[in-house]
């Protein structure tokens, strides 16, 4: 844990220099510190009203802060491994669950499994599971995905934080659609992350993001997001080799490959 200021860090240090896994300002305790959490809201663009939310990967709890404010009503289901995270968000960054959200210290391939047998479907599905500099490899491929697909309700979509820049940009983007068929590939000049935002079936339109995002604006400047400036960076090039390999359970070197160059 780092304190500057009002600013609270959960850092975590792995393989290479310490890095920022989480932070809070508590002079702003609404405001979404990170570019990428901020990015990950240009889902709602996609399904703006969801009521049933699942999310892997806790960190300091400000995602699912920020949504259960936007959507009281929603049902939510927060994913985290370690309880260790689970602590440090309750102690050190305040967070604190509200009835509808149910906290799962479990794998998220082993929670995904069982509620898949359990036909839960959500309307939302944010994919957050960094570990320090990397994401675990078998949240990266194939059969993950298609696990996760099929966790969709009709009009459900999915939207995966993830590198901009990274040995595996190629196989992670094949990956995706082969699952997904097309996706937005989601960046931003200033973050060294970039947001997968796919569903099952056909993307709404410019026309439709843009006015999604009038319509939602207002709801989301508490928290520091620039909804408006996101439609036109939600891309459908396809800027990868296409001709890369798909990440499979049984070709997977995401721990090899994924860090940052």
């Amino acid at each position: 844990m780092t304190r500057i200021g009002a600013e609270v860090c959960l850092r975590f240090s792995i393989r290479r220099d310490p890095r920022n896994q989480s932070c809070k300002d508590f002079d702003r305790p609404r405001h979404l510190v990170f570019g990428y959490t901020r990015m990950m809201m240009a889902s709602l663009l996609v399904n703006p009203a969801p009521t049933r939310i699942l999310v892997v990967g806790l960190g300091g709890g400000s995602l699912p802060e920020a949504l259960a404010l936007l959507y009281p009503d929603a049902q939510m289901d927060l994913i985290e491994i370690d309880p260790a995270v689970v602590r440090v968000a309750t102690r050190f960054f305040e967070f604190r669950p509200t009835p509808n959200m149910h906290i799962h210290e479990v794998d998220a391939r082993v929670f995904t499994k069982r509620a898949g047998r359990s036909d839960a479907r959500y309307d939302l599905i944010l994919l957050d599971a960094f570990n320090g500099d990397y994401i675990p490899e078998h949240l990266m491929t194939q059969e993950y995905l298609e696990e996760t697909r099929a966790l969709l309700a009709p009009g459900g979509v999915v939207a995966a934080n993830t590198f901009a820049i990274s040995d595996l940009y190629d196989h992670e983007s094949v990956t995706y659609e082969v699952v997904f068929g097309q996706f937005f590939n989601f960046e931003m000049p200033d973050s060294a992350n970039r947001v997968v935002i796919a569903r099952a079936g056909a993307l709404p339109s410019k026309q439709e993001l843009v006015a999604r995002a009038a319509t939602l604006a207002p709801a989301l400047a508490e928290f520091g997001v620039p909804l408006q400036a996101y439609p036109r960076r939600l891309s459908r090039e396809r800027n990868w080799n296409t001709g890369a390999r798909v990440l499979t359970d049984q070709y997977a070197p995401a721990n090899l490959l994924n860090t940052v160059r």
